[in-house]
């Protein structure tokens, strides 16, 4: 038999545990976060981790993708560099490199990167927030925070400062920027404790913008990305175009290849560059709103394999 107070200190479990399934989607900051730089709490849902570059399969040696357009102005890039649509296509695919080397090879709608694309949809669309996930929002610039490995979902607020992401080389880290766009000036990521830059994933709901920055790990983004000035060790892969203005981009194909935080220097530039006339924007073709914890985000309609034109 309940006595009063049992049924009270019953009613207040219960109220705390409505709470908790309440705020767990809240925007508002929370303790999980402080100016002074700890280490946050990572999000305790089942959501996938990072994708390896075995998980991207196809586009796991590339480290451009777009969907017609990839620009590179004054900047340089290792590894692969592809667009979805073809020459020929509408709207027309297009690489265009200004004192831009590249090592790597350049595919514009081929097969190989008709293939690499759908790797990246298909990636974009397993770490798309899903109905039931917990992963409460942390608001904030990110500066002077240290962070485990883990999945955290983060505001679509400028970053920028210093964030150090600490844990072994098996770690693994998913960031989720939704809904927005993930901006940053003057933004860098430090790996510390033997962390790989390569095992680091940005999620981004909409269009990507870093400038001035120092970013690691690969973008899987919703819209357009826009890298200007400063450094990228990881990969850019877009549904719209991606843009390199004064950027040097170090993908991750090859075992070391863009992990820690030690040098990289950018090999001999001996490749064949490809200066696309008539460059056309693509437009972002994604229409993927939708809120953090509660929507999904379907996966691009169906790209078709057009014709496979040859650069």
């Amino acid at each position: 038999m309940f006595t009063q107070s049992r049924l009270t200190a019953g009613l207040a479990v219960a109220a705390s545990f409505a709470a908790l399934l309440t705020g767990a989607c809240s925007t508002e900051s929370t303790d999980l976060f402080a100016p002074s730089g700890p280490t946050l709490s990572a999000s305790k849902s089942a959501a996938p981790a990072s994708p390896s570059a075995s998980a991207l399969g196809a586009a796991g040696n590339f480290a451009i993708l777009g969907n017609a357009a990839v620009t590179c102005t004054n900047g340089t890039i290792t590894g692969n560099i592809g667009t979805l649509q073809a020459v020929g296509s509408v709207p027309p695919g297009a690489v265009t490199l200004t004192t831009c080397p590249v090592v790597g090879q350049i595919h514009v709608g081929d097969a190989a990167a008709i293939a690499a694309y759908n790797a990246f949809l298909s990636a974009y669309t397993a770490l798309a927030p899903k109905v039931g996930d917990v992963c409460p929002i942390i608001t904030g610039t990110l500066a002077g925070a240290n962070l485990a490995p883990g999945v955290y979902c983060v505001s679509a607020e400028a970053k920028t400062g210093v964030l150090t992401l600490n844990g072994p080389a098996s770690g693994t880290w998913t960031f989720k920027v939704a809904p927005g766009a993930f901006t940053g000036t003057n933004f860098s990521v430090i790996m510390a404790g033997g962390g790989q830059a390569c095992n680091v994933t940005w999620w981004v709901d909409a269009a990507t913008t870093m400038t001035d920055s120092n970013l690691k790990g690969t973008i899987l983004s919703g819209a357009a990305a826009t890298l200007t000035r400063g450094t990228l060790i990881g990969r850019a892969f877009a549904k719209a175009g991606v843009t390199v203005t004064g950027t040097a981009v170090t993908g991750c194909v090859g075992s070391g290849s863009g992990n820690g935080d030690g040098g990289h220097g950018h090999k001999g530039h001996h490749h064949k560059h490809h200066h696309d006339k008539d460059h056309h924007g693509d437009k972002d073709h994604h229409g993927d709103k939708g809120d953090d914890c509660d929507k999904g985000h379907d996966g691009d309609k169906g790209h078709g394999d057009k014709g496979h034109d040859k650069d």
